[in-house]
């Protein structure tokens, strides 16, 4: 199965369209750290991190993680070891923090953009995640969260994205 981003306010799962947000300065096939820009491209989707104090672990195919205090995705243009990934936030380095006060990571999976080959400064922290008022994001796509549950119900661990 593949979701498909049909433009920057709509996002195809199987039969469901839901309504969507991306990066406040569009779509890019040449995507820089911090631009605000969500990468073009088909990519495979990573776990479910979720927020086990603020909700019950929702039914998903995927393997799940519940997020804690001490988790933070790596975004240091400076770290080739971790750039791009899951790491402690008690280490010295630059990070988005994955435990928030407000609820856009209670349901959050990592679009796999820059994996496997990744480049510095290429962009990291790009995540499917949740919104209540559709505003821009910093590159990830956002669904209000009965639309995530929905269609946490419909993917599995083969589901690709198509963003163009």
């Amino acid at each position: 199965m593949t979701i498909i981003l049909k433009n920057k306010h709509s996002l195809k799962v199987d039969e469901f369209e839901f309504k969507c947000c991306v990066g406040k300065n569009g779509i890019s096939k040449e995507k820089i750290e911090g631009d605000n820009k969500t990468p073009e491209g088909i990519f495979k989707l990573e776990k479910l991190y979720y927020r086990s104090d603020r909700l019950n672990k929702p039914f998903t195919k995927l393997k799940t993680v519940k997020i804690n205090k001490s988790m933070g995705w790596c975004n240091d243009i400076k770290d080739n070891i971790n750039y791009n990934k899951l790491v402690n936030t008690k280490e010295k380095r630059k990070y988005e923090k994955l435990y928030r006060k407000d609820f856009k990571y209670d349901l959050m999976i990592p679009i796999k953009y820059n994996w496997e080959r990744k480049k510095l400064g290429k962009g990291s922290c790009i995540f499917l995640h949740l919104t209540k008022n559709y505003k821009p994001t910093a590159g990830c796509i956002a669904l209000c969260k009965k639309d995530f549950l929905i269609m946490l119900k419909i993917i599995n661990t083969k589901t690709k994205i198509k963003i163009f």
